[in-house]
């Protein structure tokens, strides 16, 4: 008999999951009192992880928390067994409660001021003497079971370093591709500390964010700069493990977006069918490639480009790629005002015909609005309240793409 819900993403995002929810902190020597759900990750099929904001009342009071559920098609991985097993009946679920995310083994130490104080001395990160009290810790980016980052910034005048939390499996990976690019003289960060529970903690970057740059005047950096920085990749960067580029997965994505929002599969088909046979006579293409650029991973300052973020993805493929990765992100940036939105898309206006001058054009928008398919996973993924709009929203803007060229 095959199940009615094989990835668990039905019961991870019903009313449900609050039975499981309970039992979990029950188990650990507590009482739920509310939850929400905050974020879900699905691979439709496959597997569903999802993370819940919960109100607990523990024997020392009561506290605001973060669950998190996985459950997959296949039964528990190995790495399931870290966390608590629970059944519900049809299938056996994970459960954990933040940091003791099962894959991320250093987030428990990268998440309270006492560790990484210690951290810090022992690896001797800042200028002089660290307590706890004079820590300050901001999560800036957890993705359930697959990473995260914390800043973490100390003393005065302050001094900052970024703790880069990854799986066991990747952390050599990621490692070697960073110090490449350190020994080549790209402007990417110094590493400060590396531990063995897979943290790669880096000193801060100069400048700051093209993401916040791009709102300000005059113009952050021009589009031949951040050409320049990509062409700048060491040519070994092209032997490196091969990783397939956004628009592979292109259907992956659309079906993903199609499971959250029914009303769009129509579209999403055929787009999918329009790009995936516009790009197929395409090769894979040599190219240094950083594999997922956008506004994100540059830093500015003074109109030019002075650093380069998040190296995990480096490997071979074609500059369009990496083009059209940015100019996707560009495109569905949420919740601008309008003076943003006309700063952004006067940007767009300006760099892309520079871009059509490096890549072909066609190739560009094509890979573009892929790369955007993949992009409107994440409003339903973070349970952003107006995530329907939104979605359709970036699913339009993919569309215009690819009627530019169809």
């Amino acid at each position: 008999m095959v199940p009615s819900d094989p990835d668990g993403s039905l019961l991870l995002t019903s009313d449900d999951v609050g039975a499981l929810l309970a039992a979990a902190v029950q188990h650990a020597g507590g009482t739920l009192v509310s939850w929400a759900l905050d974020h879900v990750d699905a691979n439709p099929a496959q597997s569903t992880t999802a993370t819940y904001s919960a109100l607990v009342d523990w024997p020392y009071g009561r506290r605001e928390e973060l669950l998190g559920v996985s459950a997959r098609a296949s039964g528990p991985a190995d790495t399931d067994t870290v966390a608590e097993i629970f059944a519900d009946g049809e299938r056996e679920v994970a459960v954990w409660i933040y940091p003791q995310d099962p894959d991320l083994p250093g987030l428990a130490r990268a998440a309270y001021v006492e560790s990484m104080a210690e951290l810090c001395n022992s690896h001797h990160i800042f200028t002089g003497e660290v307590r706890p009290e004079d820590l300050s810790l901001q999560m800036i980016g957890y993705r359930p079971r697959r990473r995260a980052v914390v800043r973490v910034s100390f003393g005065e005048p302050q001094q900052v370093v970024y703790v880069k939390v990854l799986r066991a499996r990747l952390f050599d990976d990621v490692l070697d591709r960073h110090r490449l690019l350190l020994q080549e003289g790209l402007p990417v960060a110094p590493i400060a500390a590396v531990t063995d529970d897979h943290l790669l903690i880096l000193r801060e970057l100069p400048g700051e964010p093209l993401a916040k740059a791009i709102f300000d005047s005059p113009e952050p950096c021009s589009a031949e700069a951040l050409i320049e920085l990509l062409d700048a990749m060491p040519s070994s960067v092209a032997r490196l493990d091969r990783r397939p580029p956004w628009s592979d997965a292109v259907g992956h994505y659309a079906r993903m977006v199609g499971a959250a929002l029914p009303a769009l599969e129509p579209k999403l088909t055929r787009l999918v069918e329009t790009i995936s046979q516009g790009l197929a006579p395409i090769p894979p293409g040599n190219e240094a490639t950083h594999g997922d650029f956008h506004e994100g991973q540059v830093h500015v300052s003074g109109g030019r480009v002075c650093g380069l973020l998040d190296t995990d993805t480096l490997g071979p493929g074609r500059r369009a790629d990496d083009l059209a990765c940015l100019i996707a992100h560009l495109s569905t940036i949420q919740r601008m005002n309008a003076a943003q939105e006309a700063r952004v898309h006067q940007l767009i206006r300006r760099w892309v015909p520079v871009f059509d001058t490096r890549v072909d054009a066609t190739e560009l928008r094509l890979r573009a609005a892929a790369v955007i398919i993949s992009l409107a996973t994440g409003p339903f993924r973070g349970q952003e309240p107006d995530w329907e709009r939104e979605t359709a929203t970036m699913i339009g803007s993919a569309e215009a793409l690819v009627r530019q060229v169809s």
